[in-house]
């Protein structure tokens, strides 16, 4: 390395780390305590959980009459409640009630894309959880996580206190942490993130394909609730949220299912293979051949519901997808690549879970 060339990389590192002093990345949580945890009616008449803090936050319901079953849903990032319209409705009329919650900083939510932190989002979790349950106090209880949801998910039932469920559901999780991520990356996102951490990015000029639902995705972009640029604080935030998910993995004891699609482009499949890897207790895993992260709206979407509403019914039946397979196969990387009918033929085989 010439003199020049490792002055010019101090000078590179001395302004970025004066800058760095300057900005932080910008987190809004929870104020001090003064509400008690509730489902309630907003001022325009539509359903609000009010938080601890007595923010109000969005709420979408999907109620079944005399309800077999109920899940509490958790989207992903930049998403909001309405994520899960559509396996809720069909849910709906096989006897499943539905609430999701707009989870602080998206949707209807105040302080809409701005990081509200590790601690307020498993907060809100745990509260909404236990506010669905005393609605519901005899009926069995899942909770769904997608994506950033799946990490909120499993960094909330991982902590002491954590609500009681009869199984936990996690569609393509998101758990692409500091620890699963290498060093340029990490890089990248710090000093970007302490900065110009308002600065926001679209992804625009990606060439990934979130689901091969056209027209969900359009939907997608017509919606209002829907983030689109991004900023890059609240993106740090989140691979920090999804560290601590799959670092406490270990210590969720719920029956688990977990639902990934080989040709995510988002969250890549090695840190699924790790967290799977990390669970103490086995569990019940589904890799859907042409699924994209957007399982639940893609066109082989109600392949993806009817698996969830299988699990509910019995938590050790075969999924009717046919796609389950072994846990330690999953690991070691075997059935990618599989034909339906290989992977399909190790759905018997519980020899590895």
């Amino acid at each position: 390395m010439t003199i020049r060339l490792r002055v010019m990389l101090l000078h590179l590192a001395l302004t970025l780390s004066l800058a760095a002093a300057g900005c932080a990345p910008l987190v809004i949580g929870a104020g001090p305590g003064v509400a008690a945890p509730r489902l309630a009616a907003g001022a325009d008449g539509e359903a609000v959980f009010v938080a601890r803090d007595g923010q109000h936050l969005g709420v979408s319901m999907w109620a079944a009459g005399r309800p077999r079953a109920v899940i509490v849903a958790f989207h992903g990032m930049n998403d909001y409640a309405g994520f899960i319209r559509g396996p809720a409705a069909w849910w709906r009329e096989q006897g499943i009630s539905t609430f999701a919650l707009d989870q602080r900083g998206f949707g209807r939510s105040p302080n809409t894309g701005v990081w509200a932190g590790d601690e307020a989002l498993v907060g809100d979790f745990r509260d909404f959880t236990e506010a669905v349950r005393a609605r519901h106090p005899d009926v069995p209880l899942y909770v769904l996580g997608e994506s950033m949801g799946g990490a909120v998910v499993l960094a909330g039932m991982s902590r002491a206190g954590a609500p009681q469920a009869e199984g936990v559901i996690l569609v393509a999780p998101a758990v692409w942490g500091w620890s699963t991520m290498n060093f340029w990356y990490r890089s990248a996102l710090w000093i970007a993130s302490h900065t110009m951490p308002g600065k926001k990015v679209t992804g625009g000029d990606l060439t990934i394909q979130p689901s091969d639902n056209i027209e969900a995705l359009r939907d997608l972009g017509a919606d209002p609730l829907v983030i689109k640029p991004t900023r890059t604080d609240a993106v740090y935030g989140l691979v920090g949220l999804m560290d601590k998910a799959i670092l406490n993995a270990p210590r969720v004891e719920a029956p688990m299912l977990v639902l990934y699609g080989q040709r995510d482009e988002i969250v890549p499949r090695w840190p699924i293979q790790k967290l799977v890897e990390k669970l103490r207790s086995p569990p019940r895993i589904a890799l859907y051949p042409n699924g994209y992260h957007l399982l639940m709206r893609d066109l082989s979407r109600e392949i993806v519901w009817a698996d969830v509403l299988a699990f509910i019914a019995d938590r050790t039946a075969p999924l009717p997808s046919g796609y389950e397979f072994a846990r330690q196969a999953f690991i070691e990387g075997k059935v990618w690549g599989e034909t339906p009918r290989q992977v399909a033929g190790r759905a018997g085989d519980t020899t590895s879970r």
